[in-house]
């Protein structure tokens, strides 16, 4: 490569190679061109760069596995900021039965509505109790993780049942 087509001097961003074009003999006062020829993407970044679109044109099917991971996480810290932190969240297990005894009181419902009631109570329970002895004893302490991969597993199902139906 001549010096002519060397870059010198010229500051560019990483990955990207500055070609100059030296002036054309009878314009004296004209700017050289300058022709900037970007790197081609590495595979690790088409892969990431398409495992990234994919997630971002699902993202409202993965609402709940979303929040499954930042509840993992949120947990993780309450966890390392005190084992006290577990017994703030401990009466929101409560909650979700309480709001099926005023739901069911106030609009009494029957069959596949009643299930489905139940079953997100329980569901909802059963996640707000795994909240609270994960920020008591850690997020992976024990069973804790199958309990939060099942609830996982139950609510993305759920979630996908649900939005097929609308």
């Amino acid at each position: 490569m001549s010096s002519r087509t060397r870059a010198r001097g010229v500051k560019t961003a990483a990955g990207v190679h500055t070609v100059q074009i030296p002036r054309q003999r009878g314009r004296r006062g004209a700017q050289p061109f300058v022709i900037v020829v970007p790197e081609r993407p590495s595979f690790t970044r088409e892969a990431l760069g398409f495992a990234g679109r994919a997630l971002w044109k699902g993202r409202r099917a993965l609402a709940p596995t979303s929040l499954g991971l930042v509840a993992l996480v949120v947990t993780g810290l309450l966890h390392l900021l005190g084992w006290w932190s577990g017994l703030v969240l401990a009466p929101l297990a409560v909650a979700p039965l309480v709001w099926l005894g005023l739901v069911q009181r106030r609009r009494p419902g029957r069959l596949s509505t009643l299930a489905w009631r139940i079953g997100l109570a329980v569901l909802a329970t059963v996640a707000f109790t795994w909240a609270a002895l994960a920020a008591t004893f850690g997020p992976l302490a024990g069973p804790l993780p199958l309990v939060w991969l099942l609830v996982l597993i139950s609510a993305q199902t759920g979630w996908l049942i649900i939005r097929r139906t609308r």
